[in-house]
């Protein structure tokens, strides 16, 4: 190593030294300075072998350093990894906004209200996200409803209950509390009674369309003046099963002359002959609106701030009127647009991935190709990637775009350092290796010289891609192996030191033996890939994340017991780039 280049060496590592100790306001760690070290400066790898004796001294003499002396050294190196420094002890979410009037609340309690009619598509990520976000900024409170009182136009999927769970367990929270608005129809009753107390609700068997019409010349219905007493007789009728679907509804009294058509009178009961697939509400005929049954459970669970869409806006109105009746505070409410996210040619609906599902055009709901979290989860995205993605977003009125490179980048800074490296070749073509050495060394982590090298036996051939093999007469480095060129329709091996990749005139690809290796399908977003791993792959277990060299991070599906040329197929799953 010359004196220039060690020089450069011994400035980067210090100032990761630095920013190491002063982090975790300790010594600084030898492993943890090279992670970065390398990473960032690519020209360091050749020499992998000498830097860590260059940095372990520099490493000791930063820690010989007090606190004071740390910070005013990096200050002079490194002025932009002080205020980074600074930026994490603030511990502010600076994408999020504050919640209004949030000092006005013993605690902030918040609340995620999936349908369960499917497992979550990723928009639906960016709630609990944003949610959990603010709960851990504010020490506060995450529910889980269910609103799941619509057995017929929205039908739950008994599957999907624990499923969302589980989605919102991946992204890496944990709710304070589980409800399930069908467990608590009793209670909705209970509220609708009161509310025809206080002249706030009336039962009504006007036929939809001669109501709106009513409705939208401002004129009330012949039922909107009937007596309290009869209003309730005929909600215990509709609560007995007494009615069929369309027969009678129950209307918040609220302005039939409002500027809002879609504010007046307002349907808060409906009778639906269509059971529900909970054995628990099965039995149950009349059943609430959303707008109902959300505005009552958000008062009596506590919730403080309601995030929806920005397209709701009038269900809060509706449910003013309802607030009021009881004399109710009502939430602060936090508008957003719809999450548009590139990248997938399937729709981001419920109903349109379980249609596919069902039509066998996809897998399931983790098929790579499906635009899930299932999906993302199978392919080995950490939650935290998707969630730092969403949070990114903030909470515009605006439609926002999310790009899956966002979520992508964000998870390669995850698993990179911790995912070992593995050949795997598309399409192999066979090339003969004239003399060299009997395998390739490649190392397990091109930053982690201490995890050792794999071994890649050649066996007197190795299968590279197609786009790989070089003209007739020209060189090409076998990753791992050395320089050898393309003659005789071979490899021929030629001795070359690493110079020559340097200098530009050669260039690098991977490579797998053509004796020997795995067996590999690869599933991808633009559909299933075969290929052959290195031997190595074999001893990988399930849910390991790889990079398969030049092609991309993958996690590890299944591992079949024979997995040679000959065997059966293993699987991964391609995460990304």
């Amino acid at each position: 190593m010359d004196a220039e280049l060690r020089e450069r060496v011994e400035r980067a590592a210090e100032t990761h030294a630095l920013f190491n100790a002063l982090k975790h306001d300790g010594d600084a760690d030898v492993g943890a300075v090279m992670g970065p070290l390398m990473g960032e400066n690519p020209d360091f790898r050749p020499h992998g072998d000498a830097i860590p004796g260059v940095v372990a001294p520099v490493v000791g003499r930063v820690n010989e350093m007090d606190t004071d002396e740390k910070r005013t050294r990096l200050t002079e190196l490194a002025p932009d990894r002080v205020d980074e420094l600074d930026a994490d002890d603030d511990g502010e979410e600076h994408t999020l906004p504050d919640l209004s009037n949030a000092d006005a609340h013993e605690t902030i309690r918040m609340r995620a209200a999936p349908n369960p009619n499917g497992p979550w598509h990723i928009g639906h990520a960016r709630m609990p996200a944003v949610i959990g976000t603010y709960k851990q900024r504010y020490d506060g409170e995450f529910v889980v409803r269910f609103d799941d009182t619509d057995p017929e136009t929205k039908r739950p999927d008994l599957d999907a209950y624990d499923a969302i769970l589980d989605d919102i367990d991946y992204l890496g929270f944990e709710p304070d509390a589980v409800v399930t608005a069908s467990d608590r129809v009793e209670t909705y009753y209970d509220h609708a009674r009161d509310l025809i107390d206080a002249g706030g609700a009336y039962t009504c068997s006007c036929p939809q369309a001669a109501f709106s019409d009513l409705k939208n010349a401002g004129e009330a219905c012949p039922h909107r003046d009937k007596s309290t007493e009869e209003t309730h007789e005929e909600f215990d009728a509709m609560v007995a099963g007494d009615y069929s679907s369309g027969e009678m509804v129950l209307r918040v009294r609220t302005d039939i002359e409002h500027k809002n058509p879609a504010l007046r009178d307002w349907v808060a009961f409906r009778i639906i002959d269509t059971p529900h697939p909970r054995a628990a509400a099965a039995d149950y005929r009349c059943w609430p609106m959303l707008d109902f049954q959300s505005g009552v459970d958000d008062h009596l669970l506590g919730i403080t701030h309601i995030i929806r869409g920005i397209d709701l806006q009038d269900s809060a109105k509706r449910q003013r009127f309802v607030y009021d009746y009881f004399d109710w505070e009502y939430p602060e409410v936090i508008h957003w647009g719809h999450v548009n996210v590139d990248a997938y040619d399937v729709t981001l609906s419920t109903s349109t991935l379980k249609a596919k599902i069902d039509a066998g055009d996809l897998d399931g709901w983790d098929d790579p190709r499906a635009p899930t979290l299932a999906s993302l989860r199978r392919r080995g995205i950490r939650g935290e990637a998707v969630v730092g993605a969403m949070i990114e977003l903030g909470t515009s009125t605006s439609n926002v775009d999310l790009s899956m490179s966002s979520v992508y980048a964000k998870n390669r800074d995850l698993v990179d350092d911790e995912s070992d490296r593995c050949f795997f070749v598309r399409d192999g073509v066979e090339k003969p290796v004239i003399a060299g050495p009997t395998a390739g060394e490649p190392p397990v982590h091109p930053d982690h010289e201490d995890r050792g090298r794999r071994h890649i036996p050649v066996a007197g051939a190795v299968l590279v891609e197609p786009d790989d093999v070089p003209p007739n007469g020209q060189r090409v480095w076998l990753k791992g192996y050395g320089c050898v060129r393309h003659t005789r329709d071979a490899f021929e091996f030629t001795g070359d030191d690493i110079d020559v990749v340097r200098d530009g005139d050669v260039d690098v690809i991977h490579w797998v033996p053509a004796d020997g290796s795995v067996l590999v399908r690869m599933r991808t977003m633009d559909g299933d890939v075969t290929g052959l791993a290195e031997p190595g792959f074999a001893d990988r277990d399930v849910d390991d994340v790889l990079q398969f060299e030049r092609v991309g991070f993958v996690r590890v599906d299944e591992v079949a017991e024979d997995g040679a040329v000959s065997g059966d197929e293993s699987v991964v799953y391609f995460a990304h780039p």
